[in-house]
C-alpha cells in the first residue's frame, strides 16, 4: 500500500501535457522546477511527472497519439524573487517570452512572469503576496 497526500479543496487533480520533443520538454520543466522547489517525481518510456503534471509523448497509452494543444499552466512561487528565477531559468532552457515579470492588474499583489514552453504552451509562474489562509490536506492511503 502507498499513502499519499490528497490536497482537499484544488480543483485540478493532474494534468498531463503531451509534447513533441520529450527531451526538450523534460530540460525546461526540470529547469523551472528547480527554481520553484518541485522535485521531478520520476520518469520512464516516453513520459516524465512532477507534482501534479504529467508530460509524455504522443505514444503513450493515455494520449492516443494526439498532442495536446495551447494550455496555460500558472504554478506558484513563494515569493517574487522565485517568480523572477523562474522567468530567468526558463529563458535559458528552451523558453520565449510571454510577459517578463512585474505586477500585474489581475489583483493587488499579483506579481508573474509568463514564458513559453517548447510546445506552445504559456507557462507562468505567479506570487500573490502574502498567504492568508490555505486549502487544508489530509493523508489518504492507498
Amino acid at each position: 500500500m502507498e499513502t499519499q497526500e490528497l490536497h482537499r479543496g484544488r480543483l485540478i487533480d493532474h494534468i498531463q501535457l503531451v509534447v513533441r520533443d520529450l527531451p526538450a520538454s523534460k530540460r525546461f520543466y526540470s529547469a523551472v522546477f528547480a527554481v520553484l522547489g518541485v522535485p521531478m517525481g520520476g520518469e520512464g518510456e516516453g513520459y516524465f511527472w512532477a507534482d501534479e503534471l504529467f508530460v509524455s509523448t504522443p505514444d503513450s497509452e493515455a494520449a492516443q497519439g494526439v498532442l495536446t494543444g495551447r494550455h496555460h499552466l500558472a504554478f506558484q512561487a513563494a515569493d517574487r524573487a522565485m517568480v523572477d528565477a523562474f522567468y530567468e531559468a526558463a529563458l535559458k532552457s528552451g523558453g520565449k517570452d510571454n510577459g517578463a515579470p512585474g505586477e500585474r492588474n489581475y489583483h493587488p499583489g499579483y506579481y508573474g512572469a509568463f514564458v513559453i514552453d517548447p510546445d506552445g504552451n504559456n507557462i507562468e509562474a505567479v506570487f500573490h503576496g502574502p498567504a492568508t489562509r490555505s486549502a487544508p490536506s489530509v493523508k489518504v492511503t492507498f
